[in-house]
């Protein structure tokens, strides 16, 4: 069977409203926005709203359809290329897009939500609901790392909430734990990279979830609660990291201390 007899024809069910109108500008952790489906479709969100997530099928109108290889350069302009099928590039030959969205409200036929990558007027193909199923706890991934700290320290802290899903001030420290582990030890979700963390159970259980580590299959992953020491251990075959809170951290200083002002940093070759 050829490709010949392929004839796909796609219509929009909704359209995007968003502040954003030009795709660089888009920030990497999403913005809030609507999603506006058309009336003739309104049957086909009855009782959406018992969901907190979806997936939304969009398509990117103002992609590269030609583009075949990438480079994520507004992550990492150093990262190497890549085929766009192992990317979530917007430029692809056929510019489908995968957006996880929180839903925060449901007014008619329109959903708000934040999350949103995407510009204003972009069609809305599909909309399905995020299950828990869809869940892969520890996936192997490549190492997209971005080269502006804004954007790591953004894309680490949305990661956390998503996990963790409160905003408290172990989530910050956490963030801030991780983001210098990810410098001295690469990629936190390698499978030989343990991790044993003391604290608080919020420290622990962010942790857990930036690092994707496992208490078995493999084992990467030991915690011992207590409230009086904030500390992260991290090690690897070659090197290992520790990192002892020096003080306290919230969403106002989460940004304006340095990794030395906020951590006691100890880095050992082996």
């Amino acid at each position: 069977m050829t490709d010949d007899f392929l004839d796909i024809v796609l219509k929009p069910i909704g359209v995007v409203r968003s502040a954003m109108i030009n795709p660089d500008d888009v920030p990497m952790a999403g913005q809030p926005g609507r999603v506006e489906i058309f009336p003739q479709y309104s049957e086909a969100l009855h009782r959406i709203d018992e969901n907190s997530h979806l997936w939304l099928l969009l398509w990117f109108h103002k992609s590269d359809r030609n583009c075949l290889r990438s480079v994520p350069a507004r992550v990492n302009p150093n990262l190497p290329e890549y085929g766009v099928f192992g990317l979530r590039s917007p430029n692809r030959p056929n510019p489908i897009a995968l957006t996880l969205v929180n839903l925060d409200s449901v007014n008619g036929n329109i959903l708000q939500v934040h999350g949103l990558d995407a510009i204003d007027g972009t069609p809305v193909l599909d909309i399905k609901s995020y299950y828990e199923q869809d869940i892969v706890f520890s996936p192997k991934t490549p190492y997209i790392w971005a080269h502006n700290p804004v954007m790591r320290r953004n894309i680490f802290l949305k990661q956390a909430l998503s996990h963790h899903q409160e905003e408290c001030a172990d989530l910050f420290m956490a963030v801030r734990m991780a983001l210098v582990a990810d410098e001295y030890m690469g990629h936190l979700n390698r499978p030989d990279l343990m991790l044993t963390v003391t604290g608080s159970a919020c420290l622990a259980d962010t942790l857990q979830g930036l690092s994707r580590a496992r208490l078995a299959n493999p084992p990467r992953f030991n915690f011992q609660e207590t409230m009086s020491l904030n500390r992260s251990l991290w090690e690897k075959p070659n090197r290992t990291l520790t990192l002892t809170a020096r003080q306290e951290l919230n969403a106002e200083t989460f940004t304006k201390l340095t990794d030395e002002e906020l951590f006691i940093i100890e880095l050992k070759e082996l």
